[in-house]
């Protein structure tokens, strides 16, 4: 379409290279073809035959009949109708970008009218490829080879480049200097995927429109230096505080680099040092509206130091009342400010410590409405109370837990009366009962002019860390108590239980199966074996239980665990396990950790009666997820994570602070001992790690087990460094044939008589020569008076007078060969470490059999 005043061949394309041959030259062509026709039948129509005549006739016949059916449903087309692609062709006709259409090669198809204004073709035969006319130009060149090489690839694309001088040779004189334009390609589709495709390159002059970009720009430039070195500090932050925008004066006044200073990642937090982060927190703006209000607070400087600012902050609202942004006036309030009379710079020095003092302040009236506050007193009740309620005469009451508020009304009367000495009111935060508090209430015995109605001044101090450090200690110190009572029970009942079993064994050799006693005999030793399970799990609570570390795969031990934990859970619960990847390797007694897991699942299996799924999952928790888990007493260090999670009742919180306590049950009177899940906490803290149990009633519990990451530390010249070989173990896979003593001189030293008297008649029978002790003392007059013709001792290790250690030290002095045996119903460790390094020994934990001392005495003696 042309525009208002021009006609429209201006708009007609210059080049247009894809028109079809007109139709008349078409109807012209087909009258000739049909004139030489009837004239060849008129000349020649004597000498064909008619049967010729009428086959000739036939087939124009047939022509003629399907050029009419074909033009009547449209396959052929007489005149040619206007088509979508004229519409394109109009459309690129009358663009006011220059447009050319080319080749795979080239050449140029088309080219349209505002294409010849901008090169300056006035013909066909003066239109150039823009190849050829921005040769000279390397960016232009650049910009063309790009685009050249995305069409061949079938990728459309646009470049901006800059010329010197217009694209035509001649023009008006403000059409000269520099030029900037914008040039387009794509590729044409066509019908015929054959036939080569076709390109448009559109080209554009943008200088007006760089002009004007270039323009705003320096407005914009102007704007941001004027704001940048106002005498005043600005900053503009989003809704969550995120700072996008400082001004040079605040970031030269806090030591900022503005150069490394990148949008939102810096907060309101970052900046406002001490607690003036719940005072500029605590303006909030009705829905949908905005507030402003004046702060004076200290900012935090690049090197940590304080900087008194006056803010002048406003804060917007979105309609629902999600905070907006906030635009912010920072002025410097320096201390020497000439400016400033001394009773303003008393005020704002006075306001600063009062905001910035580590305890929640706030002054109430006589009916307990609080007048003033200080930041920290915002921060730590901002869920309670907000500035707008306590502008509309808040309660003080309202910060306090109900049951409670007797005590704090009670306590503002007698400040109301001008009474000293109130006593300090402790109570819990009245939305989280997690939380304590200790309240201190002063009476205002001297009323000010600017606040005559104040009553008395409220401190507040939060005590949840006091607490929860308290609780802890005491709960450490009842299991530490706890376990020190079990382990001194266990030790004792292993000397009874020991005394038992060697009396039961002596009786059982002299005994015959078909005897009357046999059968009790048997009985008596099988209690005595339960009674010592119960044993150890005491031990293991008090973590003085023998354990054998090794390094062990969590995965392979949770993996040969499966098939146990499944056939002991039962058919109406589902075992589940989600192994981790490339667990790290864990230090511990594979045999005391396969009975931790066992544990948790069948108490997983009880808590679920009715049925349900438990869930085995073990992961790496490294170091930096530690703080995650928010518990105190957790060092942070590399673990490696073991859950046992099931679907079951739950447990009650007034009582998850108790499970692993001895002899605590929530089962049914003859249905638990309550030593499982102490023995558990025992086996874990002795392995080195921790466990935590998280549960809510009527979803289930989670048991959290972390044992160390092990690494492995390098052993030099380990054949010389003097570590003990391996203890006997209580249990041997392979025990020797022979038991017999060979006549070799035993010296036994125990101070439980039972015990002693019962080893020794044990090894007598296998044919030793046992001398005896009450002992260490003793045991080293014994020595003297053999001269040392010993050839090995088996020693208690707790005895009076002189423990087993010491003797051990005593008797290698003069007997450095002299062979050893521990005998101990305490763990190895308990008493290995107080012995020299290069120290040897076996070890044999209580109680035992006769089988096992004389396997434990045999051994020692053949190694």
């Amino acid at each position: 379409m042309a525009k208002s005043g021009q006609s429209g061949e201006q708009y007609m394309p210059i080049v247009d290279r894809g028109a079809r041959p007109g139709t008349v030259l078409r109807i012209i062509l087909l009258a000739i073809v049909l004139t030489i026709s009837a004239a060849a039948f008129v000349v020649f129509k004597n000498q064909l035959e008619n049967e010729i005549v009428l086959g000739i006739l036939g087939v124009l016949a047939m022509v003629g009949i399907f050029f009419l059916v074909s033009s009547i449903i449209g396959f052929i087309e007489v005149m040619p109708q206007s088509r979508p692609d004229d519409l394109a062709r109009a459309f690129l006709d009358g663009h006011e970008d220059g447009t050319v259409v080319t080749d795979r090669k080239g050449r140029i198809v088309y080219a349209n009218a505002a294409y010849g204004a901008l090169t300056g073709a006035t013909k066909s035969s003066d239109i150039q490829s823009l190849e050829t006319i921005l040769s000279r130009n390397r960016e232009a060149t650049e910009a063309i080879y790009r685009l050249t090489n995305g069409l061949h690839e079938g990728k459309a694309g646009h470049e901006e480049f800059r010329l010197m001088k217009p694209l035509k040779a001649t023009g008006s004189p403000s059409g000269s200097g520099a030029h900037w334009f914008r040039l387009k390609a794509g590729v044409l589709p066509t019908e015929d995927t054959q036939k080569s495709p076709l390109y448009i390159w559109q080209i554009s002059d943008i200088t007006s429109e760089r002009d004007d970009q270039e323009r705003f720009f320096k407005e914009l430039q102007n704007a941001i230096d004027y704001l940048d070195h106002a005498p005043a500090g600005f900053f503009s932050a989003g809704k969550k505080g995120e700072i996008f925008y400082i001004n040079a004066t605040l970031a030269d006044w806090l030591g900022l680099d503005l150069t490394k200073f990148q949008p939102g990642l810096m907060s309101i937090a970052d900046l406002v040092a001490g607690e003036g982060l719940a005072l500029v927190q605590s303006v909030q703006a009705e829905p949908g509206l905005k507030k402003t209000k004046i702060l004076d607070l200290d900012l935090r400087k690049a090197n940590g130091q304080s900087f008194p600012v006056r803010m002048v902050h406003r804060v917007s609202s979105m309609r629902d009342g999600a905070p907006g942004e906030s635009r912010t006036i920072v002025l410097a309030r320096a201390g020497d400010d000439e400016g400033d009379q001394s009773a303003s710079i008393a005020t704002m020095r006075f306001t600063r410590f009062f905001n910035n003092t580590p305890m929640a302040i706030a002054s109430v009236d006589g009916d307990g409405r609080i007048l003033r506050t200080n930041a920290p007193f915002l921060k730590l009740f901002s869920a309670v109370v907000s500035q707008d309620d306590m502008e509309r005469g808040a309660l003080l009451e309202a910060v306090v837990h109900e049951s409670e508020r007797t005590h704090l009304r009670e306590a503002l009367l007698a400040a109301k009366d001008r009474q000293s000495d109130i006593a300090p009111i402790d109570a819990l935060h009245p939305t989280d009962e997690t939380r304590h508090f200790r309240f201190y209430v002063h009476a205002v015995v001297d009323q000010s002019e600017q606040a005559p109605e104040e009553a008395a001044i409220v401190y507040a101090v939060e005590v949840t860390e006091q607490k929860a450090l308290e609780t802890h200690m005491a709960q450490t110190q009842k299991m530490n108590a706890v376990g020190t009572l079990a382990g001194g029970i266990a030790h004792d009942f292993n000397n009874v239980l020991t005394a038992i079993l060697l009396s039961s064994d002596h009786l059982l050799l002299s005994a015959r199966p078909s005897d009357a006693s046999f059968a009790d005999l048997m009985e008596i030793k099988r209690n005595a074996n339960r009674a010592a399970v119960l044993v150890r799990q005491l031990l293991a609570f008090s973590r003085k239980q023998t354990m054998r570390p090794t390094v062990l795969n969590m995965t392979d031990v949770v993996g040969d665990l499966r098939m146990l934990v499944d056939r002991m859970t039962g058919t109406n619960v589902k075992l589940e396990v989600d192994y981790g990847r490339d667990l790290w390797p864990v230090k511990t007694d594979l045999g005391q950790f396969e009975q931790v897991v066992l544990n948790l699942a069948v108490n997983a299996r009880d808590a679920m009666p009715h049925g349900g799924t438990i869930t085995l999952r073990t992961r790496n928790l490294p170091a930096s997820d530690v703080a995650a888990l928010n518990r105190r007493d957790l060092p942070e260090a590399d673990y490696v994570m073991i859950e046992v999670q099931d679907q079951g009742t739950g447990i009650a919180p007034e009582i998850l602070d108790k499970i692993f306590e001895p002899f605590f049950t929530t089962k049914e009177v003859g249905k638990g001992t309550g030593l499982g899940l102490s023995m558990v906490y025992g086996i874990v803290q002795q392995s080195g790690g921790y466990i935590y149990p998280d549960s809510e009633v009527g979803k289930g519990t989670t048991f959290h087990i972390l044992l160390p990451r092990h690494i492995e530390e390098p052993v030099v010249g380990a054949e010389n460094s003097g570590v003990p070989p391996a203890p006997v173990a209580a249990v041997v896979a392979q025990e020797p044939t022979d038991l017999t003593g060979d006549s070799a001189v035993v010296l036994l030293v125990e101070d439980e008589e039972a015990v002693r008297r019962g080893g020794k008649r044990m090894l007598e029978t296998r044919g030793y020569t046992v001398y005896e002790a009450g002992s260490g003392v003793e045991a080293l007059e014994v020595m003297e008076e053999l001269n040392g013709a010993v050839d090995i001792v088996v020693s208690d290790v707790v005895m009076p007078e002189m423990d087993g250690p010491s003797l051990l030290r005593e008797l290698r002095k003069s007997y450095p060969d002299l062979k050893f045996i521990f005998v101990s119903g305490y763990a190895e460790d308990a008493f290995a470490k107080n012995l020299p390094a290069d120290a040897k020994f076996g070890f044999l934990p209580k109680p035992f059999s006769l089988k096992q001392l004389a396997v434990a005495v045999r051994e020692m003696l053949d190694s």
